[in-house]
């Protein structure tokens, strides 16, 4: 089940204050958000 898709506009941003990522070099908030959304691949390798 997949969850609706909202617009950036529509995310809110629930980032903590103390979480301030402007001071880390060549880090970049959002990278794989869009992937992320899309969903994930779960494969059982040995039972």
């Amino acid at each position: 089940m997949k969850k609706e898709d909202k617009s950036e506009s529509e995310m809110e941003d629930e980032l903590r204050p103390e979480y301030d990522f402007a001071d880390l070099e060549g880090g970049v908030r959002g990278k794989y958000v869009k992937r992320y959304q899309e969903g994930t691949n779960l494969v059982l390798l040995e039972e």
